[in-house]
């Protein structure tokens, strides 16, 4: 590809996108030499938890902490520069955590700058993983441009499908353009996976997947592991790897 794969992850809060994200990256790096960026551009900011990384810096707390010096709605060059070295480097992918600023609990200056991050990256990463902010703020500030695949991920409530339709009539509304959109199903009980792939069909969205309940996952939150360890037995894996086999590898 001349530019990155960007993959967005949305959905509801709890319903698992970062879990999601997680595995996607746990699959992804060890299938190939991927040169992989995750973004957390959700403000509540777990992903690094979840992967066992410390952040240097958030993009957030660089606005809040230059805003004297620099005018956080003019990025320029040099500003962009600093937000590239507040990204930390692991031995298999790159992390940035967008987090959020003091200013009144605005999200909107720094959903602008990850927008300009998503246009300037592709010529750094192969892959660009994004777990994004709950809900549909990312989508009505056009924060998902450019994105390939678009994930939705919703768990086995009425609040997560609701959610799910919302997203996907927004993006109808806004005419957000994404490549390839798909929903994920989260710890759907068996006898209730039918009512999943019914919502999928009645919305025209392809049900990709329905992860099973993996008590492993449930362990290493508790415990704080990170999930990029989860022991090779554990029954969802097999799951990211027929997603990484099947919808995005083609398009890499």
């Amino acid at each position: 590809m001349s530019h990155s794969l960007v993959i967005s992850i949305s959905g509801k809060g709890g319903a698992g996108k970062t879990t999601f994200t997680a595995l996607l990256l746990r699959e992804l790096i060890r299938s190939s030499d991927y040169r992989v960026l995750v973004i957390d551009a959700d403000p509540a900011m777990n992903l690094p938890a979840v992967l066992g990384c410390k952040v240097k810096e958030t993009v957030g707390e660089l606005v809040d902490r230059l805003e004297k010096e620099v005018n956080p709605d003019e990025v320029t060059v040099s500003f962009e520069q600093m937000i590239w070295e507040t990204i930390t480097e692991n031995e298999d992918f790159a992390l940035l955590a967008m987090g959020a600023t003091e200013r009144d609990g605005c999200y909107c200056t720094v959903n602008r700058v990850l927008a300009r991050i998503i246009d300037s990256v592709s010529k750094l990463y192969d892959l660009v993983l994004m777990d994004m902010e709950a809900g549909l703020e990312h989508i009505s500030r056009r924060t998902d441009r450019d994105v390939d695949i678009f994930f939705i991920v919703t768990d086995a409530s009425k609040m997560g499908l609701h959610t799910a339709s919302r997203i996907i009539e927004l993006t109808k509304t806004l005419h957000v353009d994404f490549k390839h959109m798909y929903l994920v199903g989260n710890r759907f009980p068996k006898e209730s996976v039918k009512i999943l792939y019914d919502f999928a069909e009645e919305k025209n969205i392809e049900c990709i997947t329905s992860l099973p309940v993996d008590q492993n996952i449930s362990q290493f939150n508790l415990l704080g592991k990170p999930l990029l360890e989860l022991p090779e037995d554990s029954s969802i894996l097999l799951n990211f790897k027929n997603v990484v086999e099947k919808y995005v590898e083609p398009l890499l």
